[in-house]
């Protein structure tokens, strides 16, 4: 190398170069030859050697190594070849500048920090993408972590450069730090509120990937398809996509349905409205109806036994339908109800199955009907719920009932038609 040196500085002296001229024009001619170098050794490291390994890699029966070249961990590693050339040939290419050696060896000590950061994002990322895949993991919010732990890296990558530029220990850049806590906490506020809630979620469980969740307060209502540092995204069922911040789902409340979906079964919980009006006793001619009915007959015949029974224990004049125990056409077409959810095929029996009456309102009584279906997935539930209610509703009037609905136009239309008729 010196006698190369010796050979440009001949050459420039025979070009006629004043000797003041001399050091700094074979300075820059050198610094174009090393760039030259620079150049071709990172283009052969990168379009050759990373090549080639990549090939390599990808015969391996290994994982890891397929990850880490998809992550660009070995392209990073090519920017060191040129940072160790500079740092080999700085001492001679600056010999008569010696007051530039310092500053370029601090320029490429920062160049090689931010390097190896880049290395050590790209390591991050793909073992982040290995721990993903394992089922152990599938619903923990890794992301977070690995964010937090990027974090972290590129803060003690600018402490590291700041403290190479200022000439300073980082431990004395860190003690500065400290008493500008304050206004890193405010900061950082809602990436410390983030690391909080992301452990707290973890810890307890709270939320999972593939979650369904309800947030009104966010108009999220659908699967939790990210949990990140900040933020929580929720595909909603129109498709759209919701941002939660995570540190709300532990200061705000929302509806986790993982247990329904765990249990096997979907709750239906819907009222029939009945007029009042149309409640009345059953009368011994609807009763032999009433046993015609295939899936309450047993029920009619034992209950009529029970209820003569005890009319006769109180010597009660049956002869009026208010004296003594009578059946009601309400309360025999909710044990028709109950037996034809007990036989439906949809309905889990294993589960709470009621159908009950509600307090009176001012729309009638409501008869609700409490089940559980034996699937989760919508569409064959909905399927179920409306199964059950189109033959209940279309039972009703064989018991005498009637649903309450508010009147239509066509229904006033022919109650004043009835009353024209009877004037």
């Amino acid at each position: 190398m010196e006698d190369f040196r010796k050979w440009i500085e001949s050459l420039l002296r025979d070009a006629g170069v004043a000797g003041d001229w001399i050091p700094y024009l074979r300075l820059i001619v050198l610094l174009i030859l090393l760039g030259i170098v620079l150049y071709v050794a990172f283009f052969v490291t990168r379009r050759y050697v990373i090549r080639y390994l990549h090939s390599f890699l990808k015969k391996t029966p290994a994982k890891w190594d397929d990850v880490l070249a998809d992550n660009k961990t070995f392209e990073n590693l090519a920017h060191i070849v040129p940072a160790i050339i500079v740092k080999i040939f700085v001492p001679i290419l600056f010999r008569d500048f010696e007051e530039m050696v310092p500053v370029v060896d601090k320029m490429i000590d920062i160049y090689l920090v931010i390097v190896g950061m880049l290395v050590f994002v790209s390591l991050l990322r793909a073992a982040e993408y290995l721990v993903q895949q394992s089922q152990a993991f599938n619903h923990k919010p890794i992301a977070s972590y690995f964010q937090l732990a990027r974090i972290i890296l590129y803060i003690t990558a600018g402490i590291t450069v700041i403290s190479l530029l200022l000439n300073k220990s980082p431990l004395v850049l860190l003690g500065a730090f400290g008493a500008m806590t304050a206004i890193i906490l405010l900061i950082f506020k809602d990436t410390i509120l983030g690391v909080v809630a992301s452990v707290q979620i973890s810890s307890n469980d709270m939320v999972r990937v593939g979650d369904w969740i309800e947030m009104p307060k966010f108009n999220a209502d659908g699967d939790v398809i990210a949990i990140n540092l900040h933020t929580v995204k929720v595909r909603n069922w129109d498709k759209t996509i919701t941002t939660i911040p995570t540190y709300n789902l532990i200061t705000d409340s929302f509806k986790n349905w993982r247990g329904m979906r765990e249990s096997g079964g979907r709750r239906i919980k819907r009222t029939i409205l009945i007029n009042l009006r149309s409640v009345r006793f059953v009368d011994p001619e609807t009763r032999e109806r009433y046993k015609r009915f295939y899936l309450i007959r047993d029920y009619i015949t034992e209950r009529q036994a029970e209820i003569e029974r005890y009319n006769a224990e109180h010597d009660f004049d049956t002869s009026e339908l208010i004296n003594g125990r009578r059946m009601t056409n309400i309360g025999v077409f909710r044990k028709y109800a109950e037996a034809y959810l007990r036989n439906h095929k949809g309905v889990r029996q294993d589960m709470t199955l009621l159908v009950r009456h509600l307090a009176i309102e001012d729309k009638g009584l409501p008869l609700e009907i409490y089940c559980f279906t034996n699937t989760v997935v919508w569409a064959e539930y909905e399927s179920i719920q409306a199964d059950i209610f189109d033959h209940l509703l279309s039972a009703i009037p064989y018991f005498g009932l009637e649903v309450f609905q508010q009147p239509a136009g066509s229904d006033i239309e022919t109650a004043i038609r009835e009353m024209r008729g009877q004037a």
